[in-house]
């Protein structure tokens, strides 16, 4: 099963690979020696694997595409997100990128997404690098020996980060690709060697077929599970806490980044493991991936410090989107099978860098679906080229570059189920108080801690004008006083200590809500526009 090597291998030849040398499902410890050996990566003091992706350190949302064919071309929400490729070209750059892979050495790994059995989505990836090989091994489900023996993939990643395309020639948009074939069950990428397209690539195909062929929601989210049984989950952009805040050593983690809700009421984890941002990493602050980052993770851009192999995690001068995958069984306290039931209580994260959203609110089932269908954060200053003050960023149901419906079918499911469950929804900002970003700082974690556990153990209750006060700006229910958290700090506008200003900017990012917002009106109800700020003159 493991450690095999086949020289003329009939599965490749099938693919259109010929000649290759091909290492089988080898061992996360056998992947590490291959790449040290090779001088592809390096060893840091813990033991793990450090490489660096080259070219791309992060994903190229402008460059995934999916094909526009019989099963797509009247489903897909085709823009800017939901790029089309025809299918001729994609047979075409297929052929290309095969032939580029034969007789090379390369990478086999057969795993499995989707934790309920009922939903197993069965996957081979092939890959030219053997570091990607031990982050699929990371991030999907890891099949025992017996299933290896009898293992059928269904969809199939071909990545091939030495292969560059020609775009005149070949239909993409520059020399690297990401592209879904539905119809074929493939997921061809080229030109890039930064792994989230790989794992990106197999979530993006769960966000169409389980809601279109399993009548199940898929999200973009974290989840856990405490001793009661009672289910959470954390939807959130990259950077907003997902990783961290579910990782809570006195519940159990399910998974920290993409799940089905089922129609039966089970929550599910897709994957196998944890890819968790490591910018200012430190044990103090997030215990649990600190400690998770042993033999066998993979560290993608980091930097050590000069002459040591010890990793300075503060050091960006590679990328901001320093990475860490390691298989979910790094975590002490973890979910096993990864499912649970009806979630209780449903956080939506938002890094809110111009100081204004509470640092937790109540949200209305109207105010749920609006504020789901934006999908709200925030980028600040250094964080991409040409960037020098906080700048708002929607992302429709907080995975826009993964959903290749439309928004709104997300959103109708979600509250349908928010509403049957009696899930208390609340919007969490883990970004500014004080001011905004560059004034004021971000809000320290223990708070952010003691909100969720408050809203866990019910402490915050019910909104009434007793507990809670309506924000004149968003219509937001925020509480006035949680355990464990200064009062002055469940108040922005108490925390700018200045009045105008403090409106001044909440009135601007109210307005860049309602102008997101117009993407999706026609397709809202009546409660869903209520939920979003209401249109007040300062």
């Amino acid at each position: 099963m493991e450690n095999t090597t086949q020289s003329v291998n009939s599965a490749m030849e099938n693919y259109g690979i010929k000649n290759a040398t091909v290492h089988w499902n080898l061992s996360p410890e056998d992947l590490t020696k291959i790449c040290v050996d090779k001088g592809l990566g390096k060893l840091a003091n813990t033991g793990t694997l450090a490489v660096n992706t080259g070219e791309f350190t992060g994903r190229s949302p402008k460059d995934r595409f999916i094909v526009k064919d019989a099963i797509t071309k009247d489903s897909v929400w085709w823009g800017d997100i939901n790029l089309p490729f025809e299918e001729d070209k994609f047979d075409a750059l297929y052929k290309k990128v095969t032939a580029y892979l034969s007789g090379k050495e390369l990478y086999a790994r057969d795993a499995y997404a989707c934790a309920d059995e009922r939903y197993r989505l069965n996957i081979r990836v092939i890959t030219e690098l053997p570091w990607v090989s031990l982050f699929a091994y990371n991030m999907f489900l890891r099949p025992n020996r017996e299933e290896l023996e009898n293992f059928t993939p269904e969809w199939t990643v071909i990545q091939a980060p030495g292969f560059t395309a020609i775009a005149d020639e070949d239909g993409t948009r520059q020399h690297n690709f990401a592209i879904l074939n539905f119809t074929k069950k493939i997921i061809l990428i080229g030109g890039t060697g930064y792994t989230g397209e790989v794992k990106k690539g197999i979530f993006s195909a769960l966000n169409f077929i389980l809601p279109v062929f399993k009548e199940t929601l898929p999200m973009h989210c974290s989840a856990n599970v405490g001793e009661n049984g009672e289910t959470a989950i954390f939807f959130g952009l990259s950077g907003t806490g997902k990783t961290t805040l579910s990782a809570d050593p006195n519940r159990k983690l399910i998974g920290d980044d993409e799940h089905g809700w089922t129609k039966d009421n089970v929550i599910f984890n897709f994957e196998g493991g944890c890819y968790a941002k490591v910018i200012d990493l430190s044990e103090e602050k997030e215990p649990d991936i600190f400690r998770a980052i042993k033999p066998g993770a993979l560290l993608e851009n980091v930097i050590f410090k000069e002459g040591t192999n010890e990793v300075d995690y503060s050091d960006v001068s590679i990328t901001q989107n320093t990475r860490v995958s390691y298989p979910i069984y790094h975590i002490d306290n973890i979910q096993t099978p990864s499912l649970a039931g009806n979630p209780k209580n449903i956080f939506f994260l938002t890094a809110d860098a111009f100081g204004v959203l509470p640092p937790i609110s109540k949200l209305t089932p109207g105010q749920a679906a609006y504020h789901f269908i934006s999908g709200y954060t925030a980028k600040v200053a250094g964080t991409e080229e040409g960037i020098d003050e906080p700048l708002p960023s929607f992302s429709a149901c907080f995975g826009a570059p993964f959903m290749p419906l439309h928004p709104t079918k997300y959103a109708e499911m979600l509250s349908k189920k928010m509403k049957e469950a009696n899930v208390n929804v609340w919007l969490v900002n883990t970004g500014w108080v004080g001011g905004a970003y560059g004034v004021g700082s971000r809000i320290k974690l223990k708070y952010t801690r003691a909100l969720i556990t408050a809203a866990l153990n019910g402490e915050l209750g019910e909104i009434s004008k007793e507990r809670y006060h309506i924000h004149s700006v968003f219509g937001l229910a925020q509480p006035r006083k949680c355990p464990n958290v200064p009062s002055e700090v469940l108040s922005q506008r108490t925390t700018w200590n200045n009045d105008k200003e403090y409106y001044k900017q909440a009135h601007k990012l109210a307005d860049t809500f309602r102008e997101n917002f117009k993407l999706f009106a026609e397709y809202a109800n009546e409660e869903i526009l209520a939920g979003g700020p209401p249109v007040i003159e300062p």
